[in-house]
C-alpha cells in the first residue's frame, strides 16, 4: 500500500550534519498522528530542493529544471513519485512517468525524485513497507538511528522545525 507524503521540512540530522528531507503523511487515519519519515540527502539535492522550495530562479536551469523540460517536451507528464524501498540504509525511489507510449517508470534517488515532483507538482508517496522498515532499523547495526531522529522529529514544534513546513 502506498501512502500520500508532503515535503514536511529540509533540515540538517543535528550529528551528522547531513541534510534531511522529512516527509509526513497528508492523511493520516482519523485519531492518528500523521507519520513521519526523515530521508538523508547529499548537499546538492539539498541546494535544488531548496532552491524549489524558496521559489528561487537561477538564470540557468538546474539538472531537475531541465528533466522537467525534457519529459515535457516528449510530451511527457511526471504522475508521482514513489519512495518504494529501504535496504541496508538506503532508500530507492521510482518516478512514473505518463508518455504517449504508455507510462514509463524511472529508477531515482529519493532526493531527485523529490525535487522533481516539487517542480512538476506530482504528489509523493511511500510505500508502507517502507515506513515500517525505517521505523525497525536496529541502531546497533545501522551507522544512523531512523527510529530515534523519527520520534525526535516528531516532538518538535512547527517553531523547532522551520519555515519550510508544507
Amino acid at each position: 500500500m502506498q501512502i500520500e507524503m508532503v515535503i514536511r521540512t529540509l533540515t540538517t540530522d543535528p550529528i551528522t550534519n547531513m541534510p534531511i528531507v522529512v516527509l509526513k503523511e497528508s492523511t493520516p487515519p482519523e485519531g492518528e498522528d500523521p507519520r513521519m519519515l526523515p530521508i538523508w540527502v547529499g548537499l546538492n539535492e539539498a541546494n535544488s530542493i531548496l532552491l524549489q522550495l524558496e521559489n528561487v530562479v537561477t538564470p540557468r536551469p538546474m539538472t531537475h529544471d531541465l528533466l522537467k523540460s525534457v519529459i515535457a517536451d516528449l510530451n511527457g507528464k511526471v504522475e508521482r513519485v514513489v519512495v518504494c524501498d529501504l535496504k541496508e540504509n538506503t532508500f530507492y525511489a521510482k518516478i512514473d512517468i505518463r508518455a504517449p507510449q504508455g507510462t514509463v517508470t524511472i529508477d531515482a534517488r529519493p532526493s531527485d525524485a523529490i525535487a522533481l515532483s516539487l517542480r512538476t507538482g506530482s504528489p509523493v508517496f511511500v510505500e508502507e513497507s517502507v515506513i515500517q522498515t525505517a521505523r525497525g532499523v536496529d541502531s546497533e547495526h545501522e551507522s544512523v538511528d531512523v527510529g530515534r531522529l523519527q520520534k525526535w522529529l516528531e516532538s518538535l514544534t512547527d517553531d523547532e522545525l522551520g519555515k519550510y513546513k508544507m
